[in-house]
């Protein structure tokens, strides 16, 4: 349809107006991006591994193993044919993204296996399941009767193998075994999952399998529990509340620091932890001796404890506190707030068992509040009300929804999608924790007992990396762990031991807890860089990181700075003065 000539002329008006009015957020690469043909491969290759992952899910199958060690090399070979010169500033971090997650996906591999060795000889029978496994993924099974028969041989090979693990009970440590318990856990299962495909819509199967399945699953859950509880120590009717991980060593936790693009050895990030812990002890003197207590930050910190709201008022507070911080957001341009955003978070409580590990709130889209329930003991409610106190929560509810998580997973479910698999804590945690810098830079925490309350989680983040990196370096215990945590920073008894426990028997990776200082930091030091510098205003620049996903901050640093990056890039970013 072609338009009269004012009309066209109106249009053209407008296009060249707001080409003007509409500034960049961040420099822009004036060459035409070379997508999809990277971000593509970054969807294949995702879409791909979870593909493998849920066919050949079984840890110790020799076809699993070669089967993605050969995706690996398939992957590696699809980039490597990229013209990398040609490509734009983004899909260069795209590239490089994707060629550092090849390798990490492929050092895991190696990894496992290596420390699936190291149980092996609890588990000499793991390849007649593996081989079930296997009948089961190919739809390949053998008559009836033989599979009665390979039944009763794994039952007397699991029989065999406790007689020489009774023999012989410190032929694995207990960090290993517990490796081992976990394995047979999910041999139990796999074996479980072989049966039922089967049972009753094959009668003769049923009729032959049945109760040698029955013994070989009841030996296989004899021997697992024996392995879990005498070789490993972890018995069932324990009630010492001990806490027990798997430290993964100096080499290990190297190699994941450089895969996190984070060019600093553990005992510096130790050593930027201990300076911004002076830093923090400092202002809570000064807050203390604002209360009146001297230089007793430790007396002014009890007080804080002691502010918490009645049984029943804790998502009045938690709600009141959202609603503030994202008028606070507003009332200062800092970051641009999307309607839905905002209209569609949500609240819900943490039940007692959940806060055996996570004492406090967890966040997103939804947040999680942490606070007593009627089933918990009289010591274990009040140990929780200080814990989750007002002031407190004015450092947390928003560093767990608007801006914090409930922000970061808006934006990631709608910008750069394909870089989800990119993911890293320093991103993660690091963008929450930069918000509890600003928004106290900002003045957000009027009183001294709300300040007590954000120098409180700030000490809490030093801490972490402290005894997160220790702990996998083999020089602290988690009893040493959580002494640290009470004598340190504060922490009421079991809300240390479930901080501690969380961090190294929660599913998180070794870094984890290290991230949210360092990420922080990395976007603090970012921060200065550009809006410091009048380069972007602050809902430019904190719009750009959003927009940008969830990506290591160095390459968030390439991205908004327009750096062209070269293919053989390694970290190199030391945003912190030591």
């Amino acid at each position: 349809m072609r338009y009269p000539a004012p009309m066209r002329l109106l249009s053209t008006l407008c296009v060249l107006w707001l080409a003007c009015a509409t500034p960049a957020p961040f420099p822009v690469d004036p060459r035409p991006p070379t997508a999809p043909l990277v971000r593509d491969l970054c969807i294949r290759y995702a879409a791909d591994r979870g593909a493998l992952g849920r066919f050949y899910d079984l840890a110790g199958a020799p076809e699993r193993d070669e089967r993605l060690r050969r995706f690996h090399d398939e992957s590696r070979a699809a980039l490597e044919r990229v013209d990398f010169d040609a490509l734009s500033v983004d899909d260069r971090i795209d590239w490089l993204l994707l060629n550092n997650r090849i390798d990490a996906d492929a050092h895991r591999l190696a990894f496992e296996r290596a420390r699936a060795l190291e149980y092996a000889p609890l588990v000499p029978f793991a390849g007649r399941i593996v081989a079930l496994h296997r009948e089961l993924r190919t739809q390949n099974f053998v008559e009836p009767e033989r599979e009665a028969g390979d039944l009763e041989d794994l039952k007397r090979e699991i029989e065999a193998s406790r007689t020489a693990a009774e023999a012989h009970p410190t032929v694995c440590s207990p960090v290993v075994a517990r490796r081992a318990a976990r394995y047979l856990d999910e041999l139990n299962e796999t074996l479980g999952e072989w049966y039922r495909f089967r049972a009753d819509y094959d009668p003769l199967f049923t009729w032959w399998a049945r109760k040698p399945r029955e013994a070989a699953g009841k030996a296989l859950e004899d021997y697992t529990r024996y392995v879990r509880e005498t070789i490993a120590g972890d018995k069932q009717d324990d009630t010492s509340g001990r806490i027990v991980g798997d430290p993964i060593g100096r080499e290990e936790l190297e190699h994941e620091l450089r895969l996190a693009w984070i060019p600093y050895s553990p005992e510096e990030l130790i050593e930027i932890a201990d300076r911004e812990m002076r830093w923090c002890t400092e202002r809570m003197i000064e807050s203390a001796r604002a209360l009146g207590l001297g230089d007793d930050w430790k007396a002014a910190l009890e007080r804080v404890k002691r502010a918490h709201v009645a049984p029943g008022e804790q998502p009045a507070l938690v709600r009141d506190l959202a609603l503030s911080a994202i008028e606070f957001l507003k009332q200062h341009d800092l970051v641009t707030v999307p309607p839905l955003c905002e209209e569609t978070w949500r609240m819900s409580m943490l039940s007692a068992d959940a806060q055996r590990t996570a004492p406090f709130f967890l966040g997103g889209e939804e947040i999680q509040v942490a606070f007593p329930t009627a089933s918990m003991t009289h010591a274990e409610k009040l140990m929780s009300m200080r814990g989750n106190n007002r002031h407190f929560a004015h450092a947390t509810v928003f560093h767990e929804l608007i801006p914090g998580h409930g922000l970061q997973q808006y934006y990631q479910s709608r910008w750069n999608t394909h870089r989800g698999q990119f993911s890293t804590p320093f991103w993660t945690e690091g963008w929450a924790l930069y918000w509890e810098m600003l928004l106290w830079d900002r003045g957000f925490h009027a009183t001294p007992e709300d300040r007590i309350g954000a120098l409180f989680w700030r000490m809490h983040r030093c801490a972490r990396i402290r005894f997160s990196l220790g702990f996998h370096l083999g020089t602290l215990t988690p009893e040493q762990c959580v002494d640290y945590l009470v004598d340190a920073v504060g922490h009421e008894q079991k809300n240390a031991e479930a901080e501690v426990r969380r961090s190294v028997t929660g599913g998180y990776g070794p870094l984890y807890q290290c991230a949210y200082m360092i990420g922080g930091l990395q976007i603090r030091a970012l921060h200065r860089e550009l809006v410091g510098s009048k380069q972007l205003t602050d809902r430019a620049f904190h719009d750009a990181i959003l927009e940008g996903n969830n990506i290591p901050i160095e390459m968030v640093r390439a991205r908004l700075m327009n750096t062209r990056l070269e293919q053989d890039a390694v970290t190199t970013w030391r945003f912190y003065d030591l």
